[in-house]
This record gives C-alpha cells, structure tokens and sequence, in this order.
C-alpha cells in the first residue's frame, strides 16, 4: 500500500491547477487538513450541478473519482449538507464551469 497525500496538500495544489485553468473554485468546507475526505462539486452555472467524490475498489485497491450526486444544484447542496453532518473531517470544493470541467480526469489528479 502506498502512502497517501494529505488532504489539505492535494486540495492546494487541485486548486492552483484549476486557477491555471481559468476555472473558478472556492474551498466551501474545510475539512481535516491530512485524512479528510474530498469531494468535488461543480455547478454548470445553469441550476444544475454535479459532485464527484472519490473511492476506492475493495478488490483491487485502485480509486477513482465517481458521481456522487447529479441533478439540480439545490438537491446536490442538500446532500453535500447531510455528507458534511455525517463527516466533519470533509472538505467540500465547489466549480464554477458553465461546461462542466473538474480536471479530475487528468494526469496527477484522477488516481
């Protein structure tokens, strides 16, 4: 098992990436600063938005990010919300991307 970047490391630098990428992003809950847990929403600027969070697979250790909610913006924050209260250690990230990007998708940031 290989050891894992903190929290609060992966968090600075996904959001210097997204800054690089003109991709506006705020840090909506702070979470534990070396385990907390991640999860990534974006808002298509259009009363949608989705949220990925990341998990892994029982039988072969890999991880990848998966949808965790899709749909309206206001029933996606209504589950980020009952998330948070089950999870203080989660940081929330939020995007703003009238396309949709994440970047979760590319190298450095999809494993």
């Amino acid at each position: 098992m290989s050891a894992r970047l903190a929290s609060g490391i992966w968090v600075s630098a996904y959001l210097t990436r997204l800054r690089l990428a003109d991709i506006p992003a705020y840090v909506t809950v702070k979470g534990d600063p070396q385990a907390g847990a991640v999860v990534v929403k974006v808002a298509a600027l259009d009363g949608t938005a989705r949220a990925f969070e990341r998990r892994s697979d029982l039988m072969t250790g890999a991880r990848a990010w998966i949808v965790l909610a899709e749909g309206e913006e206001r029933e996606v924050d209504a589950l980020l919300a009952r998330t948070k209260a089950r999870d203080p250690d989660l940081w929330v990230i939020e995007l703003e991307d009238r396309q949709g990007r994440t970047l979760l998708e590319e190298e450095g940031l999809r494993d």
